[in-house]
């Protein structure tokens, strides 16, 4: 049988561009990977915003999401309302918007944006048309701010204003709240002030009795779970709409009583 031939040597421009082929192959291995979805990469996409009077009770309340007071929740008037077409049923809650006033000269203000939390729901007026009046009728992407907010785009004489938005990085001081309410063996947990993505995709809990508990979303960033977790310290494992995953043991000491709420780790 006839021997294999060896291979011809490769030549000098062969060699450099396998090289170079080589390179850049462990170039892309070794660069960190991000989604479109990530919130600092999101890019500008149109809206439209109004506002709501200061005089409006729902100054004072959380809303949709279940934030409860939002002065005392750390939100302040650096929130917002979200249409349908933003809401997605509460998953969005605790999400960080930042919003310019764009194309009119005349009452927006240039130069500036502002940075708001969604903690609410505009909800659909079907009684009026989406282009006449029902500004959070679907499909429209529309943005409820409270006035002291919506002066910082723009003049509040302008009312249904053109903007722009996108995601970003939410900004928290202290770690995250977890407050537990329910009766019995029915246990609910508030789960805000949330850095990074803001928005809460999953939540497991575990007692120094049990491994780690799925909990099932109420509404807004209310969680719940039928279990027996009494006279147990209480962890917590929260994962973002990012992906990123932050676990906080013991957060809640064996002699936590419902209403109270007990700070974690942050993101």
């Amino acid at each position: 049988m006839p021997k294999n031939k060896p291979s011809p040597p490769l030549s000098k421009q062969k060699m450099a561009f396998y090289q170079t082929l080589q390179f850049l192959l462990l170039l892309i291995a070794a660069t960190p990977y991000f989604t479109q979805s990530a919130p600092e990469l999101t890019e500008w996409r149109s809206a439209r915003a109004t506002y709501y009077a200061a005089t409006d009770p729902i100054d004072s309340v959380g809303g949709a999401c279940g934030y409860g007071d939002l002065l005392k929740s750390g939100y302040g008037m650096a929130t917002v309302g979200l249409s349908s077409a933003l809401f997605d049923r509460g998953q969005i809650c605790g999400a960080c918007f930042e919003i310019r006033c764009v194309e009119d000269l005349k009452w927006c203000i240039p130069g500036t944006s502002k940075i708001v939390t969604a903690t609410n729901f505009c909800p659909p007026n079907y009684g009026l048309p989406a282009d006449g009046g029902g500004h959070c009728n679907p499909p429209n992407k529309h943005f409820v701010m409270p006035i002291a907010a919506y002066e910082k785009i723009a003049v509040w004489k302008a009312g249904n204003m053109p903007v722009q938005y996108r995601r970003i990085k939410c900004r928290r001081e202290g770690g995250i709240r977890f407050t537990i309410d329910g009766s019995g063996y029915f246990y609910s947990v508030l789960i805000s002030n949330v850095a990074g993505a803001g928005d809460v995709a999953a939540v497991k809990i575990k007692g120094s009795r049990t491994g780690w508990l799925p909990m099932a979303r109420i509404w807004g960033q209310n969680w719940h779970i039928s279990a027996d977790l009494k006279n147990q310290p209480l962890s917590f494992e929260v994962t973002a709409s990012d992906g990123i995953t932050l676990t906080s043991y013991n957060v809640a000491p064996n002699v936590w009583n419902f209403g109270q709420t007990f700070v974690g780790k942050q993101f």
